[in-house]
């Protein structure tokens, strides 16, 4: 006997759930969007601890002065907490945008050249949030 090699899903009487257009194009599940959806979620459940934490500093740092915030940055485990919370805030957007673009832009060349854009923009904004960092950490 023969094994057939369609992996559609079938429903609890053997049938197949696909309609018989979709089983001849061949359309179904693109296996990509599954790494895509655990890694917006994970940025989204980094940026719980790493808000809560950036807000508290925030607001603990209301009123004071450039030479105590300067000093507060220049903190080992405050750059590096500001420094995830960049990262992690711009990947989450370009993920999230990406997103957008895939479902509501519906021409090709428009479609990549977006996604393209979105991802060199998400880039150099977290860079120069990064530089900008460091440059108020060290050179006051």
């Amino acid at each position: 006997m023969a094994e057939t090699t369609n992996s559609a899903p079938k429903s609890p009487h053997g049938a197949s759930l696909r309609s018989p257009i979709s089983r001849v194009r061949g359309l179904g599940s693109a296996k990509e969007g599954v790494g895509h959806w655990w890694i917006q979620r994970l940025t989204a459940l980094a940026l719980i601890p790493l808000g809560l934490w950036f807000v508290a500093s925030v607001v603990c740092m209301a009123g004071a002065d450039h030479a105590a915030i300067t000093q507060w940055l220049s903190a080992p485990f405050t750059l590096g907490a500001l420094a995830l919370t960049v990262i992690a805030a711009f990947y989450h957007a370009v993920l999230g945008l990406q997103v957008v673009v895939e479902d509501y832009v519906h021409g090709k060349f428009a479609k990549h050249a977006f996604i393209i854009l979105i991802q060199f923009a998400g880039f150099g904004f977290a860079t120069a949030a990064i530089i900008a960092l460091l440059v108020a950490a060290f050179a006051g």
